[in-house]
């Protein structure tokens, strides 16, 4: 293959969006680490998030609403027990269930993250003006709820008025 064919063949890579939707998600998550890597990965962080608008919240739901299979929010959410960030407790009345909680240490992280998190959002769009940064969130959370049926873990929420379900409106 010529340099020029190869050049062709990488600038169709660089353009397609699936690829660039996992660039962003990689170059996401190094900021992250970056930032808060030393206390919690970036899901371990959304279930934290989580708990503090659902306290008591058994697994299954947690994982709809962290768009993440049931295994492997049940892991994340004791490795989260293991850093003494949440407790889970058996539910009493299914004795199957786990209702999750966080703990003062959890809720102690999460205010120390806030810096953290804005350092990163603040990386993310260097170098966006306030409207490109509107507009591209605007359309990443139109990509997301209209294509969240195709996904293996879908957001769980409320049916949509296209049927798909989502939280996002």
């Amino acid at each position: 293959m010529t340099n020029e064919a190869s050049d062709k063949v990488l600038a169709d890579l660089y353009t397609q969006p699936g690829h660039l939707l996992r660039r962003a998600q990689q170059i996401s998550a190094s900021i992250f680490h970056d930032e808060l890597g030393q206390f919690v990965t970036p899901i371990q962080y959304a279930i934290l998030r989580i708990l503090v608008e659902h306290p008591g919240i058994d697994q299954v739901s947690l994982a709809g609403l962290v768009a993440m299979d049931t295994s492997t929010a049940a892991s994340v959410a004791i490795r989260l027990e293991e850093k003494k960030l949440l407790v889970r407790h058996t539910d009493p009345a299914n004795r199957r269930q786990r209702e999750l909680y966080l703990t003062d240490a959890g809720r102690a992280l999460l205010a120390h993250a806030s810096d953290g998190i804005a350092r990163l959002h603040d990386r993310l769009f260097e170098g966006f003006s306030a409207e490109e940064e509107e507009t591209f969130m605007v359309l990443l959370q139109k990509l997301v709820h209209i294509n969240n049926f195709q996904s293996r873990a879908p957001l769980a929420g409320k049916k949509s008025s296209t049927g798909v379900d989502s939280v996002l409106g």
